[in-house]
């Protein structure tokens, strides 16, 4: 996987109106896995592109009437089957971490990138999903030199109490072996 103008050239183009500019665009020093499935505990639907977009409808779904008013995005969205579509390129400042803390440093959004797994905190994320995942990590790695493999964490762990995702379901090691693989080719 190649990133040309921080767009990852394998990913599908959904671009999304939720993010703005970066306080140092050259600051992008962490990775966030998150997970998300609309309306929760479904997949395989367009919902999530709507979401991002700012075009869910509240009539869609009851759930939707609760978020759709919401103006929120990710970098990065990998669905079940191991589509990747980007919303907002890395040198910008996408709205996915929200009320956040990484090492001491507050408002992630301004440093890192936002990565979503279509899945649930419940659910076993996929195969493909893992190896998409890798791949896509280790080519941000790759172009960010401020990223680094120590640098990769949790919605859960910098919005403690406030997120679960990516969930006890989301496993660490898994990613982490596969992401030394790509990156040691």
């Amino acid at each position: 996987m190649k990133i040309n103008q921080h767009w990852l050239k394998s990913a599908r183009m959904q671009k999304s109106p939720n993010y703005d500019d970066r306080p140092d665009e050259n600051d992008i020093s962490l990775i966030v896995i998150h997970c998300i499935s609309l309306p929760p505990e479904k997949f395989g639907d367009n919902f999530i592109d709507l979401f991002f977009c700012n075009q869910l409808r509240p009539q869609d779904h009851p759930y939707f009437a609760g978020i759709y008013q919401l103006r929120v995005s990710a970098h990065l969205l990998i669905n079940r089957k191991g589509c990747i579509t980007q919303y907002v390129p890395f040198n910008k400042r996408a709205w996915h971490a929200g009320q956040s803390i990484y090492g001491g440093r507050e408002k992630c959004n301004d440093f890192s990138i936002g990565i979503e797994l279509e899945g649930t905190e419940s659910s076993t994320f996929t195969e493909t999903q893992y190896q998409k995942l890798a791949g896509t990590t280790a080519a941000l790695l790759e172009c960010y030199p401020k990223l680094s493999e120590k640098r990769i964490t949790g919605h859960c762990d910098i919005a403690p109490g406030r997120k679960l995702d990516p969930g006890d379901s989301f496993n660490w090691e898994k990613f982490d072996s596969l992401l030394k693989n790509k990156l040691h080719r």
